[in-house]
């Protein structure tokens, strides 16, 4: 597999999965060795197990971090504290993806960040959509259901505050639709999680009208 030949193929998507390179005829074992080598001399890096992004200059573009989170774990959407920056809805800046999915819970270091995914129930794996980011469609969480999966995945470990809400800082709530946030959180089936929603939305209703 010539170095040359792949770009042809492959710098207008930096971004891909070795079961892509079937496309070429050399044995799948000498492709192996191909990319440990690219990958050794800095041409590839490895993003994860078997996903790779072809290095500066020779990408033809950019994939955004946000993207990246995206396609190197099915399925997973943006949410929790990068989604509610996206939607300028803290004050904070989040430089490190933050997702959900129906995986196994895990985190790795890849282009200089760090990358969080968050194991839900498959009944919780909705209330996302598709935004376009770079080019790139991703998905991430709607701005209640990044804050529902904030509150959800604290109450896993920890009883509901009205000081941790607080300490949030939420702004910018004119995009926050709070009946829709109640009603994101019909699957949640145990009375803390009922509680917390409750009690969020009645604060975030006295923040609407502050602002």
């Amino acid at each position: 597999m010539d170095w040359n030949i792949f770009l042809n193929r492959f710098a207008s998507q930096p971004l891909f999965h070795s079961s892509m390179l079937d496309v070429f005829p050399d044995p799948p074992n000498h492709r192996q060795v191909q990319l440990s080598r690219w990958t050794k001399s800095g041409k590839l890096s490895q993003v994860r197990r078997n996903w790779y992004l072809i290095e500066k200059p020779w990408r033809a573009q950019e994939v955004p971090l946000p993207v990246i989170a995206n396609h190197v774990v099915h399925p997973s959407y943006l949410s929790l504290d990068w989604a509610l920056q996206y939607y300028d809805m803290i004050p904070e800046h989040v430089p490190n993806p933050t997702s959900i999915t129906t995986a196994r819970g895990i985190q790795f270091v890849a282009q200089k960040a760090i990358f969080l995914y968050y194991h839900v129930q498959p009944s919780l794996f909705m209330g996302y959509r598709q935004e376009i980011v770079g080019g790139y469609k991703m998905n991430i969480a709607c701005p209640e259901k990044a804050l529902l999966d904030k509150i959800y995945l604290f109450l896993q470990r920890n009883s509901f505050s009205m000081a941790w809400l607080e300490e949030l800082r939420l702004q910018e709530l004119d995009i926050f639709d709070i009946q829709r946030f109640v009603e994101l959180s019909s699957g949640l089936d145990k009375r803390k999680y009922r509680e917390a929603v409750k009690k969020a939305g009645q604060y975030i209703d006295y923040l609407k009208g502050e602002q």
